[in-house]
Order: C-alpha cells, then sequence, then structure tokens
C-alpha cells in the first residue's frame, strides 16, 4: 500500500459538474482530491481486504440471529421497545439486503481492523462506484497511471445485479432521502441508477413529501403507492418518528431492512467480540457500562464479559476509543492513550447516547493524512473500495476522497 502523488485531470472539474457530482467541494475545501492515489497489490486487496470483509458480513449476520433472541441486546442496542418486534420480524422474514460498507483500519501489512460497519445509510457510494471508476480510465488513456493498472470496483455492477436478483423485472421501487443535501442524493440517485439497469422502475421523492393513505400505505408526491422504499435515512431516527407505528402495517418493504438497525449500532462491535473474541480483524470491545461495572468490581457485568475484559485490558489502557452507539461522521468520538484524551470531536451530536469502548488501532499515516478504507458489500459480495483520508485521528464528514488503483 503506497500513497503515490499524481497529476490531476485537467478538467475534472468540469466533468464532475456534467455528471452533478456537485459535492466534489463542500464548505469551501476539496472532497474529491485527486493530487495524489493509493496504489494497493492485488494480494493484499484479495488476501488483507477481500477475504476479511467476506467472513465479517457472515459474522455480521450470525450477531443479528443473536441479538434478535436477545431482550437484553435490544435494549442495549437501544431499540424502541415498541418496535423491536417490527425489528425482528424483518430478520425472520428474510428481508433481504442491498448493500453496506465495513471501515478498515489498514496499512498494506498486518490484518485490517474493522473500526464499524455502515450497514444502513452508507455514503460515498457514487464517488466509490462511478467517478472513481472514470478517474482510472482518463488517467490510464493519459498515461499518468502505469500500463495493465486495475481498481478493485465492481460495485455499480454489482448492485444491477443485487437488484435484479431481489425484485421481479417491471417492479416499481421508491428512493427518498432528506431534501437538500447533494451528497444525500448523490447517494440515492446512484442507487436508482443501477435499480433502472436492473429493469426496474425508480422513483424518487423528498423523504418530507411522503404520506399516509387513509388505508395506512405510504404514498408518494403523486399519490402512488410505495411497495418498496429505499430510504437514505437511519433506522435510529426512522423508529423514533411517528410514522414509525405504521411501518409494519403499510405492507412497505424497506431497504435497507430494519433489522440493519442492529448492524450500523456501534454496539454490534462489543457483541462481535463477545461472540468471536480474538478474531484478527476484530479490536477488543465493550459496552462502557460493563467497563465500569468490571474495574469497580460490581457483579453487575456477566462473569465471561469480565473474563474477556481482563483478557483485553492491556490493549485497552494503551489506548481507546469512545463511541455513543448511535452516531455518524465521527461526532462525539474520544480517543485515549495511556490515559489522555489526545483527540476529540468537535461534533457534540449523539453525545446523550451510551458509548462502548474500543481499543485503538492508529489509522497509518501518508504525508500528514491518516485513511480509511471503506469495503463495500452487495448482498454477500465484497465489491470494491473507497478510502476517506483526513489529518485528524477521527474521519468525519469532509474528509477527503481519494481514489485508489492496483499495481500491475
Amino acid at each position: 500500500m503506497q500513497k503515490i502523488d499524481l497529476a490531476e485531470r485537467p478538467d475534472w472539474r468540469n466533468h464532475a459538474k456534467e455528471v452533478g457530482f456537485t459535492f466534489a467541494d463542500m464548505h469551501g475545501e476539496p472532497y474529491w482530491d485527486e493530487t495524489s492515489a493509493y496504489a494497493f497489490s492485488l494480494e493484499q486487496i484479495e488476501t488483507d481486504l477481500e477475504d476479511p470483509a467476506t467472513e465479517l458480513h457472515a459474522m455480521c449476520r450470525e450477531a443479528v440471529d443473536h441479538i434478535v433472541d436477545s431482550e437484553t441486546l435490544m435494549e442495549r442496542l437501544a431499540i424502541p421497545e415498541a418496535h423491536r418486534d417490527l425489528v425482528a420480524d424483518s430478520w425472520r422474514r428474510g428481508d433481504p439486503e442491498i448493500y453496506g460498507r465495513f471501515d478498515f483500519a489498514y496499512d498494506g501489512k498486518g490484518p485490517a481492523k474493522l473500526l464499524e460497519y455502515n450497514a444502513d445509510t452508507p455514503t460515498s457510494l457514487y464517488e466509490s462506484a462511478a467517478f472513481q471508476w472514470q478517474w482510472l480510465e482518463d488517467q490510464l488513456a493519459a498515461g499518468v497511471l502505469p500500463e495493465g493498472a486495475d481498481q478493485f470496483n465492481g460495485i455499480h455492477e454489482a448492485l444491477v445485479a443485487r437488484f435484479g436478483a431481489v425484485f421481479e423485472a417491471d417492479s416499481d421501487l421508491h428512493f427518498t432521502a432528506v431534501a437538500g443535501n447533494p451528497e444525500d442524493y448523490g447517494t440515492v440517485e446512484a442507487m436508482g441508477w443501477a435499480a433502472r439497469e436492473a429493469g426496474l422502475g425508480a422513483h424518487y421523492c423528498d423523504l418530507d413529501k411522503i404520506a399516509l393513505s387513509d388505508d395506512g400505505q405510504f404514498l408518494d408526491d403523486q399519490d402512488r403507492r410505495i411497495a418498496v422504499l429505499f430510504k437514505l435515512y437511519p433506522w435510529e431516527d426512522l423508529l423514533r418518528d411517528d410514522y414509525a407505528s405504521h411501518i409494519a402495517g403499510s405492507g412497505c418493504l424497506f431497504l435497507e431492512p430494519a433489522w440493519k438497525a442492529l448492524l450500523s449500532n456501534k454496539g454490534l462491535l462489543p457483541v462481535l467480540w463477545q461472540m468471536f473474541e480474538g478474531h484478527p480483524n476484530l479490536l477488543p470491545a465493550f459496552f462502557e457500562q460493563d467497563v465500569s461495572d468490571a474495574l469497580a468490581g460490581q457483579g453487575a457485568v456477566a462473569p465471561e464479559v469480565a473474563a474477556a475484559f481482563d483478557r483485553a485490558k492491556a490493549k485497552l489502557t494503551a489506548g481507546y476509543v469512545r463511541k455513543p452507539i448511535l452516531s455518524r461522521e465521527g461526532a462525539s468520538v474520544e480517543i485515549v492513550q495511556d490515559g489522555d484524551t489526545v483527540e476529540r470531536s468537535q461534533n457534540t451530536d449523539y453525545a446523550e447516547h451510551p458509548r462502548i469502548v474500543q481499543a485503538y488501532a492508529p489509522l497509518p499515516q501518508f504525508a500528514g493524512f491518516r485513511p480509511v478504507v471503506g469495503a463495500w458489500v452487495v448482498g454477500d459480495a465484497f465489491v470494491g473500495i473507497g478510502i476517506r483520508e483526513d489529518k485528524s485521528r477521527i474521519t468525519q464528514d469532509l474528509s477527503r476522497f481519494k481514489p485508489h488503483y492496483i499495481l500491475a
């Protein structure tokens, strides 16, 4: 894994405007940055990223099966009691998933370490699936990249195949997001594009324009019934909205399904560690309350959790990260090393939620920036990567997106 300085395409900003990549710059700062790119060997992609992502996806499904049978875990993951059956039933019914993104700390040498799973509403999809592929083709044609260079990127094709496998031809799907957010709309449009290529109908409606019919069905802004809804709106918020009580009786299939609320939750990380302690791609993780109880010697913590904490204590003492179980874009994240806070997010959203403690895996540094590798999963297959980097230890909403390529 290397970071290579490269010449930018002279007309890439015009191309971005032409294809609707309106958030290539955000708040006066570059978001898409092709002044350099990350280069990988094929072995790094296949062995260090593809194999772990495939295995972790299967492990996460095992975790869902475990959580839905545990009222205690449903409580710890803050699933509202009134909607726990909705979440559990969506799993037992086999409601299909479309996509997700694992975020890894990876330096090209040791095992990739799972930082979190963006399983419900992962963004950076368009730039991962389409814009960086166009970058690869343009830079190969211009001779900027070495002949034979490739990219691990079958994301769009996998989405087309997934939509085609899940839905019958000519099925109508609806797509929604909060109005006025270009990045969210870019993600939704990338999904709709894949659905249309799969021969499906794809209709967009702003989230706040979705209505409820007299007989309890969801309607779009043209009063059409919504039978399938892809919503770029997190389940942790939706389950707390007034409309949540109408979901079960609406006859609407949601994408991602309600059971993804269990995987997009940071509480998944201690559950995975409890189930698969010592897995090379996992970091020790515990609910913060369990850590407090274990340190105080209180009997409230389960004996097996207390024992696991004792085994991980040295790693956690060296460094750990505190994260709210419900948070996004690095909000309210704190990194502690040797008892001192070395970094804390300035964004304090989600601070009211319970927290987990996860062993700290330092991100590698390349020219002062720290990359996180986003591993895209469609269905049950690992299909591509996207990279975000920041000077901060905490990846945030304005962290830059960097293209990548595979060395021939």
